[in-house]
């Protein structure tokens, strides 16, 4: 099967970190069905059963442990650095550095020992820019990093950029996804089941404005500037056309199932003292609050972007709207018996 996106040649070898997570298992799936020599980096506790009918080299162990790094981009040609650190509220501050920070070093001090090496595509996130004051925002925008998770991701790109500016031999591109969704996935699967509710609670009187991309084309972009000249040295946001107030996901999902559902306003600072109290008694007994200030946030904050770099330098045009891949993703949850669908 080949991929019109993949210009690598047949039989390159590339590593991808990750590769058992959601976007990283499509990913991996699309580069070993274009005839790609996969290796690829899995925590010892992941679970390999979505990709066992594949052909990959696996790796088992940390992406920050030097060692297991070493043997993992031992001949590669290109590198996918998908992995990211779980946010989770009682993740501490360490955790996400040595997942972004400390495994980013040591990608790019080994590859540039390599003569072979072509790129490294590195993925971030564009919550670097946190919430957009003036939106639409762009990769020009301000950094405004709101959480621990995305402060290192902005941290893993500075450094990076500081080091190829040492190393000019170092070929990269830094893409920052928007909201990664679409079949395979879970992160929407809340918001989702309170669509087909007869309230949607909706906190704040903001915009509450998302921008989604739809992981096939999310890949999609990761495989063309793997190869693209012009992405040489350029950080690119990816995401779908257009964003989408949080409000409207809720009524694709309902009409979609043919419910009534109707969105109710509630204030945002009581959920926000809630959140912190949750936080206060979970953290130091390490278990995850049933509420946290990042998830209310998430209604307190617009990202809208621009992304016509994405289509300039890239070329390429999202395949999937923001309604079809809604549509699908729910019909997904259903399969899965996550959610129910039409009566």
């Amino acid at each position: 099967m080949t991929n019109e996106w993949c210009k690598i040649p047949a039989q390159t070898p590339v590593l991808v970190t990750g590769a058992s997570g959601f976007t990283g298992s499509v990913l991996t799936r699309k580069l070993v069905e274009a005839g790609l020599r996969v290796r690829a980096v899995a925590r010892a506790c992941s679970n390999l059963d979505a990709l066992q009918d594949l052909d990959i080299e696996w790796i088992r162990g940390d992406v920050f442990d030097e060692a297991v790094m070493q043997q993992a981009l031992a001949g590669q040609q290109y590198v996918f650095h998908v992995a990211a650190a779980f946010r989770e509220a009682k993740g501490g501050y360490q955790d996400y550095w040595n997942v972004h920070v400390r495994s980013t070093q040591i990608i790019a001090q080994e590859v540039i020992k390599n003569p072979d090496f072509k790129r490294y595509v590195h993925i971030s996130t564009f919550g670097v820019h946190g919430h957009v004051e003036n939106p639409p925002g762009s990769e020009e925008s301000p950094y405004a990093p709101g959480d621990d998770y995305q402060r290192t991701k902005l941290e893993a790109e500075e450094w990076l950029r500081g080091f190829a500016v040492d190393h000019p031999e170092l070929d990269y591109t830094i893409i920052r996804p928007a909201a990664i969704y679409g079949p395979g996935d879970r992160r929407l699967l809340k918001l989702f089941k309170m669509a087909v509710r007869p309230i949607f609670p909706l906190l704040g009187k903001g915009k509450c404005m998302y921008h989604l991309v739809h992981v096939d084309d999310l890949t999609n972009c990761f495989l063309i500037a793997a190869t693209k000249p012009e992405a040489r040295g350029e950080a690119i946001i990816c995401g779908g056309d257009e964003p989408i107030p949080i409000a409207d996901i809720a009524r694709i999902v309902a009409d979609h199932f043919g419910v009534k559902t109707r969105i109710v306003r509630l204030p945002i600072g009581p959920f926000f003292l809630l959140a912190d109290i949750c936080e206060w008694i979970c953290k130091p007994l390490k278990i995850e609050p049933p509420l946290y200030r990042r998830r209310v946030a998430f209604y307190s904050k617009d990202r809208e972007f621009d992304v016509s770099k994405m289509r300039r330098v890239l070329g390429y045009p999202p395949v999937h709207t923001n309604t079809q891949g809604i549509r699908e993703t729910a019909d997904w949850y259903v399969q899965q018996g996550w959610m129910k669908g039409r009566a």
